[in-house]
């Protein structure tokens, strides 16, 4: 196994880390509005919650057995907060 081989799963959990973990925490933020609360508090809940999620998405990327597996796990975590998202964004109708 070459050098740069055996890097690439090193470094697709780092880009899994970084920017999957940030577009699921944002879908966490969004998400949160779907939540039957207050404007002001739903956007304070998302915010706090996007952290959580954030650390959550790094932990689970670096302590899942591949990097095939830290992608699939956030893909599926994102699947029902991107439902969420999505009636936040269209306003509740589906067309």
């Amino acid at each position: 196994m070459t050098a740069v081989a055996r890097r690439v799963p090193l470094v697709s959990r780092i880009v899994a880390a970084l920017f999957g973990g940030y577009a699921l925490a944002a879908l966490a933020s969004v998400a949160a509005l779907a939540l039957p609360m207050d404007k002001p508090q739903a956007v304070l809940t998302g915010m706090l919650a996007s952290f959580i999620v954030y650390a959550c998405a790094v932990v689970w990327v670096f302590a899942v057995r591949s990097a095939g597996r830290a992608w699939a796990g956030l893909a599926i975590a994102a699947v029902p907060l991107l439902l969420a998202a999505f009636s936040v964004w269209t306003g509740g109708r589906v067309s």
